[in-house]
């Protein structure tokens, strides 16, 4: 008897990061041994704006040959608007390699209301996994405060446990780009898998590595290879000889959660105000608050399997 797939719903802004996730997930979903079926893409605007995400998450998919249903959401944060992240994606998000944009079109179903249907659908054995700013799950919590209880597991790529930020001297971009969206969300769901950013900058891997996937003599490697070539130039003059996907280190927790190592349970709450620290991720170390443990902190993937993983996913339809 074959073991039913776990279906994966993904929430996502893609830049460059978010797409070597999206063709992790593929990859997955595509692979006879894999365990997930992509459900759906929920986009929001994030890396870029949402013409361009939605675009892009569209082109990702008719790149790897699959039909996942595209569903736009979120154009702005909730609240006050946000910086983008242009300067590290390029203005479309992919590069600004001008390439050819999908045949088909987002569906009609706002990105809010998909997840909520979704959930329904597939309530128990949904893995919803959110790999940019958190407005879509946050108007779908406010939707339907009970979407929680119909998610198996909810993984966040986010936060900066010891607020040591990427976009502020405090926050990481994801929360800094809608915090109260953030707070919504992490108050909403009793137990979310974090992988912040300090987790990603423990999980690089060389750019000598990277460079020899990305010569797999496959559609995705190709593709990949060019609207990444300007971010991962930055990087190895900006980091030195290792590369960090952020979203990437998030999909390995949530295809291969096994492949986690270490994980610290504690609680979590974000700051909306402050003149320094607003979208900064608080963690309550030593549990002085009493607050519950609310996230589940990823310390320590295994970082031959999260390679092994990168790597077949470029090298998929080779």
């Amino acid at each position: 008897m074959t073991e039913a797939r776990i279906p994966l719903l993904i929430d996502t802004d893609p830049g460059v990061d978010d797409a070597l996730a999206l063709l992790m997930a593929f990859n997955d979903m595509q692979s006879e041994s894999g365990r997930h079926d992509v459900v759906g893409l929920t986009i929001v605007a994030g890396n870029v704006g949402l013409r361009h995400t939605v675009a892009n998450a569209l082109k990702l998919c008719e790149v790897c040959g699959v039909d996942v249903p595209v569903h736009a959401g979120a154009e702005t944060p909730l609240v006050f608007a946000a910086r983008d992240a242009a300067h590290v994606h390029g203005c479309d998000g992919f590069g600004d390699t001008g390439y050819t944009k999908a045949a088909r079109s987002a569906d009609s179903e706002h990105a809010a209301l998909a997840i909520l249907r979704l959930s329904h659908q597939y309530a128990g054995t949904l893995v919803l996994v959110a790999l940019g700013p958190l407005t879509n799950l946050a108007l779908a919590l406010k939707l339907d405060p009970t979407l929680p209880r119909r998610v198996a597991r909810c993984v966040v790529m986010g936060a900066s446990v010891t607020a040591h930020g990427n976009i502020t001297p405090a926050a990481e971009f994801n929360i800094a780009f809608d915090p109260e969206a953030a707070h919504i969300v992490f108050s909403g769901f009793p137990r979310i898998e974090l992988a912040d950013w300090e987790a990603v900058l423990a999980h690089g891997f060389l750019h000598a590595d990277i460079e020899r996937w990305l010569d797999a003599d496959s559609p995705r490697a190709r593709f990949y290879a060019s609207i990444s070539n300007d971010s991962r130039a930055r990087a190895k003059a900006s980091r030195g000889p290792r590369w960090h996907a952020a979203d990437a280190l998030a999909m390995a927790l949530a295809l291969q959660p096994g492949g986690a190592l270490d994980l610290m349970e504690r609680p979590l709450a974000v700051e909306t105000a402050g003149q320094h620290a607003r979208g900064a991720t608080i963690v309550d170390w030593n549990r002085q608050g009493g607050a519950a443990d609310n996230v589940a902190i990823l310390m320590r993937y295994d970082q031959p399997r999260f390679e092994a993983m990168l790597e077949a996913a470029l090298a998929a339809g080779a």
